[in-house]
């Protein structure tokens, strides 16, 4: 068995309010199903090996050994790559090359319009049972697997609901405050508001708001009705009036002072999240992960005890409910053990191993029965100041809409609009000239592409 580990987290089961995450979904959920795998696809006993790629910190490893165990005969080779962008060029490129491709691959919601215009390189999951299990899932979370010929293609594993990460030793000496209860408070607001308290955070200690624009960018964009495409497929961008008003907004807050300019996924090594470089972070669920493996890592680096450091998540994002984020498992058409793989992936995809998974990695369920299970089970999270972090994603899972994501959603966030913010928080352009750069980089990568 391989797979390559990138970042290290470390969690503890927290509370969940499932109520709210039935309120999100809709329709007949209330007695969700694939508790008893009897939807399962059938296997024998015949030695197999099933390969599968993930990215990022999706938090299998234990699944896989705990799989293995229940079948003998099985042996799981998996890979995990360090970043979804870098997972994208790595499907895409095998699919064109019609192969390559592991038994199971994780789609990442970003890139899943382009994975329906190849869709046929994935199996249809009817063919294994998967609407049994329909009711499992959010109806939304469902609903993006389908391609327009109403092949399903994705076992669903996590959500992204987004709340804010902060420094509560950092916001309490700039008077801000450092409770949950009073950052939420002091942040509940547009994102206007959120560049004004990090205005006061900058002028009390002299220090950047966020880390860097991008991530900060994303979630903007993902809570717009319409983001990059419309909800008819079409492409969102240039003329796109309320794209550029919240440009601009976010490019005054840099213009200020608020961004520390970091490089995506990196931080300086993780020290930037000990050393006091910034103050707040945007949080989708998996990305709690991210942030205390870095400052574990950042830590020890700097020599810094993480004693010292007093990271909290609050019940609050600016300008109300965003999801960044979220995967499926596909079957690849090209694969030589599909009902094992669908098997194995149907499991992992289980409320109970999705719970597993949040305690593993902090990726928050897509599933109803896992939610409730963790609505009956709140856990506090020891490195996020004892923070029910279950509980406080299932709050910011309230109001979060399905945005339609177009075949180069992905690209444009990324190779789009990410030079220009890089440029932005760099200071070798203005707001006019980094959309600019924007568009003439849509026009490169995408529309003339």
């Amino acid at each position: 068995m391989k797979w390559s580990r990138t970042r290290s987290a470390k969690f503890l089961a927290v509370g969940a309010a499932a109520a709210l995450l039935l309120a999100a979904c809709g329709g007949d959920n209330e007695e969700p199903g694939g508790g008893d795998d009897t939807s399962a696809p059938e296997q024998n006993d015949e030695p197999v090996t099933i390969t599968i790629t993930t990215f990022g910190t999706f938090g299998y490893e234990e699944l896989y050994e705990e799989y293995m165990e229940l079948h003998p005969n099985v042996t799981i080779e998996a890979t995990n790559i360090d970043t979804g962008g870098n997972a994208r060029t790595d499907t895409f490129t095998k699919i064109a090359a019609g192969s390559g491709l592991t038994d199971i691959v994780a789609l990442e919601e970003g890139w899943l319009g382009a994975i329906m215009e190849v869709s046929d390189a994935f199996e249809d999951l009817r063919d294994y049972g998967i609407e049994d299990r329909a009711s499992d899932w959010l109806d939304w979370k469902y609903q993006q697997a389908t391609d327009p010929d109403g092949r399903v293609i994705g076992y669903g594993t996590d959500i992204g609901p987004e709340g804010i990460c902060y420094r509560a030793d950092l916001l309490r000496e700039a008077g801000i405050g450092s409770t949950r209860e009073e950052v939420a408070a002091a942040l509940e607001g547009d994102w206007a508001h959120f560049f004004d308290v990090g205005r006061q955070y900058r002028e009390a200690t002299g220090k950047a708001w966020f880390d860097h624009s991008g991530f900060v960018w994303n979630g903007i964009v993902n809570q717009m009705e319409e983001g990059y495409y419309t909800a008819d497929g079409e492409l969102n961008v240039e003329n796109n009036a309320e794209l550029r008003e919240a440009f601009d907004v976010l490019a005054d807050a840099v213009a200020d002072g608020l961004s520390a300019a970091q490089a995506a996924w990196d931080w300086n090594g993780g020290q930037s999240f000990v050393d006091g470089t910034f103050a707040t972070f945007v949080c989708p669920g998996w990305m709690l992960g991210v942030i205390e493996g870095n400052a574990e890592a950042g830590a020890e680096a700097a020599g810094i005890s993480l004693d010292d450091v007093e990271w909290d998540f609050a019940d609050v994002f600016p300008g109300g409910a965003a999801n960044w984020g979220g995967s499926f498992l596909a079957i690849s058409a090209t694969s030589q053990v599909k009902e094992q793989a669908a098997a194995l992936a149907d499991w992992l995809t289980q409320p109970e191993q999705q719970l597993k998974q949040f305690e593993a990695a902090g990726t928050f369920p897509s599933t109803i029965a896992a939610a409730q299970e963790l609505a009956a089970n709140p856990t506090p999270r020891p490195f996020f100041n004892d923070a029910p972090v279950g509980q406080i994603l299932a709050s910011r899972a309230e109001g979060v809409r399905a945005q339609f994501k177009g075949p180069d959603d992905s690209v444009i966030q990324e190779n789009v609009f990410g030079p220009a913010l890089q440029a932005l928080d760099q200071g070798t352009a203005d707001a006019d000239a980094a959309w600019a750069q924007a568009i003439q980089l849509l026009n490169e990568l995408v529309v003339n592409n």
